[in-house]
């Protein structure tokens, strides 16, 4: 069986959605039912998974955003390293220049 493309939060949503819809119309087979049943318990993983990852990207940027600062480490972690352009210091801190 080949490897099926990751399907984002969306799409896998709403192909759990159709698999619901055909279960509860009865449009599918008892076998088919139960191979249909094996792939949302699948998709919900899938979607659970997504949303795990996305609390902690919320999480650890609300923390940033109360002043605390988010480790590079946690960044990376997440997926979400600071770009080149992103300044690399908390520019609160940043010390004025002397005239």
């Amino acid at each position: 069986m080949p490897k099926e493309r990751k399907l984002t939060f969306e799409q896998a949503l709403a192909k759990l959605e159709q698999i619901v819809q055909q279960i509860e119309q009865g449009q599918v087979s008892l076998e088919e039912s139960i191979a249909k049943y094996a792939e949302g318990t699948r998709l919900i993983r899938q979607c659970r998974g997504i949303l795990e990852s996305a609390e902690k990207k919320i999480q650890v940027l609300s923390q940033a955003g109360e002043g605390q600062l988010a480790s590079q480490g946690e960044l990376e972690e997440l997926g979400e390293a600071p770009s080149d352009d992103a300044p690399a210091t908390d520019p609160s801190r940043r010390s004025t220049p002397s005239t």
